[in-house]
């Protein structure tokens, strides 16, 4: 179990780490502009955007299955476990394909949303409140992305803003994992 623990601590970590590497666009010179071009149109830049996606994504795959050994037996449990690997292997593809980025950042959202709901289930009251909320901050930067493509205004700043939301996420996930004990039953 301290193994799991370490593992998908360190996972995680890396996972979200490198998941943020967007934000080396304010140290290289990319000619996106944070503003108006969506963050994935990074990934078309230097490929330094690329790998570290691409090792983000192979870090949330991994991270999967030592969190499946800390959840409670039960399905939610699960599938937050499994909507982890499954945000790393899109997230993979994503760094494989970046031109078809709008779509593959619209699967992102729902494997997040469905991750943070199982979590809703089977996290205990307080944290459980923490994702309750963080489920709202995600639905509305997705939504606020979706206008801002719509409306052509802001998709840079809307686009950051949700991938910080979503490293967030999956930060404050990963320090569950870490630092609560691990039910092994259903709460009643």
């Amino acid at each position: 179990m301290r193994t799991a623990r370490i593992a998908s601590a360190l996972l995680m970590g890396v996972a979200v780490l490198g998941y943020s590497g967007w934000l080396l666009e304010f140290f290289l010179p990319t000619g996106v502009s944070p503003v108006h071009d969506p963050v994935e149109a990074l990934l078309a830049g230097p490929p330094v955007f690329r790998v570290l996606l691409a090792v983000s994504g192979v870090a949330f795959l991994l991270a999967g299955p030592p969190l499946h050994r800390l959840g409670p037996v039960q399905w939610s449990a699960r599938l937050s476990s499994v909507s982890v690997s499954a945000f790393g292997l899109v997230v993979l593809v994503q760094a494989a394909y970046p031109e078809r980025s709008d779509l593959i950042s619209s699967l992102l959202s729902v494997v997040l949303v469905v991750g943070v709901i199982s979590l809703i289930l089977w996290w205990p009251p307080g944290w459980r409140a923490l994702a309750v909320a963080g489920l709202a901050v995600v639905m509305a930067t997705w939504l606020a992305v979706v206008l801002s493509r719509q409306l052509d205004a802001y998709e840079g700043v809307f686009t950051r803003v949700q991938l910080v939301v979503r490293a967030a996420m999956y930060g404050i996930g990963g320090a569950y994992a870490f630092v609560k004990p691990a039910p092994r039953h259903a709460h009643r």
